[in-house]
């Protein structure tokens, strides 16, 4: 994805149990270089899935490069480019992870 780009992530969500449930699906990035130290997990985003027994669902998410913007050493809010891993997941802890990278605006 570009700077000022977007894309979306999904994944297929079940529900394994016997009775019905919600699930709250959780989206998480992480840059993995970046001028200034940031956190491992870093949610962007969640949505609340009702599941019937047995039921499968697709979540998706769009998620913008506006969405990663930080502020950076000098204040200012920036998206820097580089490699990112992303999560869809029940928790901070667990996901199913794939990755992207953001490339720097042609001048």
């Amino acid at each position: 994805m570009t700077a000022d780009g977007s894309l979306t992530v999904s994944a297929d969500i079940v529900n394994k149990g016997s009775r019905e449930g919600d699930e709250v699906v959780q989206l998480y990035t992480r840059q993995l270089v970046g001028s200034v130290t940031r956190p491992v997990r870093e949610l962007r985003a969640f949505q609340r899935v009702h599941l019937q027994s047995g039921e499968k669902k697709t979540v998706q998410f769009t998620l913008r490069a506006s969405d990663l913007a930080f502020y950076n050493e000098h204040m200012k809010l920036a998206v820097e480019p580089g490699a990112f891993e992303v999560w869809i997941a029940p928790d901070s802890a667990r996901g199913v992870q794939g990755d992207f990278r953001v490339r720097r605006m042609p001048e």
